[in-house]
């Protein structure tokens, strides 16, 4: 049956603003493009491990069959987010399917009729899109902001006010200040919001996260991880307080009406947690972090770049065309660096975005920065 007509116009226009998007097919370029930044999505111990932990915990199944509400739930569930609950230092964490699915449970379902929420102008899809679902009044602020934040709290006169923002940013790599943000928090009797979904594995002494590694985690109402990145598997966990918790088995649609991970998803995620308490990896990738800044630097592309200490490193490119042109001189020479396109990011801000890993070489990051100089300048 042929797509309404209305639709095919959307199309249309996605075309010719050079932003229609393909599924990309796999290759065997050298990677600055996936979140993998300890490169433990392909882990064979991670995986032997799981196949292990598995067996021995007599759960040779190949599915949940259910709602963990109804008989998807196992021991294994349990044993996990005791274990993320301890790393984090938290009272308690609940698993969901992946971090979207989090976040829509959670801003669906917390925040109600009457509440406030204050979001970073700059946080992610997934975010937004839970905050539509919520009954809550929304306003955004502008990035990393807290002293526009705080003009609007003065002006509020709402019992709960939720404010929301990201320790890393997907498309820019930076932070706010965080001990900056709970001040401005603290001061107006807020719920603290802190998605960390690019901050796992990345920040802190076993990559607990920025949160923890400023030591602020008894300040934040909620955080949420993402497994994803960092942690090469899939699913998220939002961490809180046990009521917290059982609110979100009780409310959250997300988690209610979906059928639960798979035994294998969730042995994954424990032996990849634990694989975090003896990772020699995150001292590899902060390494690199610092040389790919290094060489910024040296190469005079400094200036073009969104300053960032993470693992994430955009180039501002502006316009598609452009910017898919250079991403596409970078893989005929055998690098898998992405372009960002409008609308994903605004208009004027398209960009080359370089995910750094603990397995990039030192000679890979400076050819590929070289060629990029060469390909921005000529």
């Amino acid at each position: 049956m042929k797509l309404p007509q209305n639709l095919l116009k959307k199309l249309s226009v996605r075309e010719s603003d050079n932003a229609i998007r393909f599924l990309p097919e796999g290759n065997d370029l050298i990677d600055f493009a996936s979140n993998d930044y300890l490169g433990l999505s392909k882990s064979v111990v991670i995986f032997d491990a799981t196949h292990q932990l598995l067996i021995d915990s007599n759960l040779m199944v190949n599915g949940a069959t259910g709602s963990r509400l109804i008989s998807g739930n196992h021991k294994l569930y349990q044993d996990t987010e005791d274990y993320i609950a301890q790393f984090h230092d938290t009272d308690a964490a609940l698993l969901f399917n992946s971090g979207y699915d989090a976040n829509v449970g959670f801003f669906g379902s917390v925040p109600q009729k009457g509440d406030l929420i204050l979001y970073d102008e700059l946080c992610h899809a997934s975010i937004r899109d839970g905050i539509k679902l919520s009954n809550a009044k929304a306003y955004k602020y502008a990035h990393n902001d807290f002293e526009e934040l705080e003009s609007q709290l003065k002006r509020c006169n709402i019992e709960n006010v939720y404010i929301v923002t990201e320790s890393v940013f997907s498309m820019d790599g930076d932070s706010p200040m965080l001990e900056e943000l709970i001040v401005v928090s603290n001061k107006y009797n807020c719920y603290l919001v802190i998605d960390e979904a690019h901050a796992l594995g990345v920040y802190g002494d076993k990559g607990e996260g920025l949160v923890q590694m400023l030591n602020l985690q008894e300040h934040v109402f909620a955080r949420i991880m993402t497994f994803g990145k960092g942690l090469g598997c899939h699913g998220a966990a939002i961490l809180g307080s046990k009521e917290l918790k059982q609110y979100l088995v009780n409310f959250a649609r997300s988690f209610i009406y979906t059928t639960g991970l798979s035994p294998h998803s969730v042995a994954t995620i424990l032996v990849a947690y634990q694989f975090l308490d003896n990772n020699s990896n995150l001292s590899l990738l902060r390494a690199n972090i610092v040389y790919f800044n290094q060489q910024k630097v040296l190469l005079g592309l400094k200036p073009m770049f969104v300053q960032s200490k993470s693992a994430i490193q955009s180039v501002i490119v502006p316009g598609n065309i452009k910017v898919k042109a250079i991403a596409n001189q970078l893989q005929d020479y055998g690098f898998d660096a992405k372009a960002i396109l409008s609308p994903t990011v605004p208009e004027g801000q398209e960009r080359l975005r370089f995910c750094l890993h603990s397995y990039n070489s030192n000679a890979e990051i400076a050819e590929v920065l070289s060629l990029l100089s060469k390909f921005l300048f000529r």
